[in-house]
């Protein structure tokens, strides 16, 4: 799983940049900046893999991909 695709974006509500990897439900992470909310998403992934490992889930090949 090292070729997820991580979405990075200003939120302007939360006032900070949210970070979260879509192949990957729910697993999101925020940061005062790009490099911060990038950070805190890698170890929000390892949480999340630990988690459905844990519970038997079975874990998603990357297949997200950007229109372009």
């Amino acid at each position: 799983m090292k070729d997820d695709r991580i979405n990075i974006f200003y939120s302007n509500e939360d006032k900070g940049y949210i970070a979260d990897i879509p192949d990957l439900k729910y697993c999101s992470a925020f940061g005062e900046t790009p490099e911060l909310a990038l950070q805190e998403v890698q170890i929000a992934k390892i949480a999340w893999l630990e988690a459905a490992k844990t519970a038997g889930k079975p874990i998603p090949e990357p297949k997200y991909r950007p229109a372009i």
